[in-house]
């Protein structure tokens, strides 16, 4: 009786294990193959050699790039460089990047390994960057003064708060004031992974001010990219795992309400917003498998979607540019300014197109 038992659960055990496999698979997207779609005027971006995971565009052109990203399972091609912030021209003919100089006694360079990052303008035309950092793999919120005329960013705070501490992406509301994605519940690295193979929806949005620090929105399986409609009004969150992105209703309290998902066959990373037309262009990973198990033999793809009327029944969804790593490996974001697209990646180069 006590063999039959054991055999009975020792059973139960195997089919779940296989279960919770074919799903974790299925969330990566672990078997699927990219079909190139090309743009005609590409060009890798020279001087970024270890990431571009997230960007930002002002309106004048001028582009934030982070670079050098570590983070647990994922490849570096520096790993024992700290990482830094590009800043690129987007009106030059052939833009290349510049590495912004960081002053301000309280920061450590040598920790800085940057993640998402968000910008927002004052009154006054001041421009703050708010990075996404995790010195050895924490998470903090570095708050930057840009200083266009010296090409540098002055350190003005670190913010630091319980209810984050998995940071993946920010988009700023205030000078410090903004939105976070927590992709992870737990902290503890044994843990995180086993949350991510058995897939448990925990990671969650925060709504950070000086004042108030609150969970606006709950239950995704790896919250990932955030951003907001050029109106104010609405937030976007990408799910990872799930293959979505969620828009969100903003209210005056700053809470969010959920409006609606849209679906997708890629994993979904870093959103940017088009503030002209209000287009949506996301950072795709056709195969999630090949991120955390990088083979340079077989390396990851690339995609970039565009949506419009994001509001709308039926949006339009766009497939604008793909590639099987050949070209490009790993793109976390995309963005465009004037006709000018350009394509981050987690850990490799960038890529500037004409459209």
């Amino acid at each position: 009786m006590a063999k039959l038992v054991m055999l009975t659960l020792l059973g139960l055990g195997l089919a779940l294990f296989r279960d919770h496999r074919a799903s974790y698979q299925t969330r990566l997207n672990a078997f699927r193959e990219v079909k190139p779609v090309e743009l005609p005027n590409c060009n890798l971006v020279k001087g970024i050699e270890s990431g571009s995971e997230d960007l930002e565009i002002l309106p004048s052109g001028l582009a934030f790039i982070s670079s050098g990203l570590k983070y647990p399972g994922i490849k570096n091609f520096e790993p024992d460089k700290p990482g830094k912030i590009f800043l690129m021209d987007l009106n030059e003919e052939n833009p290349t990047v510049l590495e912004l100089r960081i002053t301000g006694s309280k920061f450590d360079h040598s920790s800085f390994n940057p993640h998402g990052i968000s910008t927002f303008t004052d009154e006054d035309n001041t421009v703050y960057l708010l990075v996404v950092n995790h010195p050895d793999f924490k998470s903090t919120v570095e708050l930057f003064k840009f200083q266009e005329e010296e090409k540098s960013l002055f350190h003005l705070k670190t913010i630091r708060h319980k209810l984050l501490p998995n940071l993946n992406d920010i988009v700023a509301v205030g000078p410090e004031h903004f939105y976070a994605t927590n992709d992870h519940y737990f902290v503890d690295q044994y843990l995180r992974s086993w949350e991510l193979y058995l897939g448990l929806a925990w990671s969650y949005v925060v709504y950070y001010s000086p004042t108030e620090v609150q969970v606006m929105a709950d239950g995704f399986d790896f919250a990932n990219g955030i951003n907001i409609s050029p109106d104010g009004k609405y937030v976007y969150i990408s799910e990872l795992l799930a293959h979505k992105i969620h828009v969100y209703e903003k209210h005056a309290n700053w809470t969010l309400t959920p409006l609606k998902s849209l679906n997708f066959n890629t994993l979904v990373d870093n959103i940017s917003v088009d503030p002209v037309t209000g287009d949506v262009w996301v950072g795709c990973h056709p195969n999630g498998m090949k991120i955390f198990l990088y083979d340079p033999e077989n390396p990851p793809g690339s995609e970039v979607i565009r949506i419009q009327n994001i509001l709308r029944e039926e949006p339009k969804v766009t497939l604008v540019y793909a590639d099987n790593g050949t070209v490009l490996q790993g793109s976390t974001v995309a963005s465009v300014y004037k006709g000018k697209l350009l394509i981050g990646t987690v850990f490799q180069k960038a890529l500037y197109c004409e459209l």
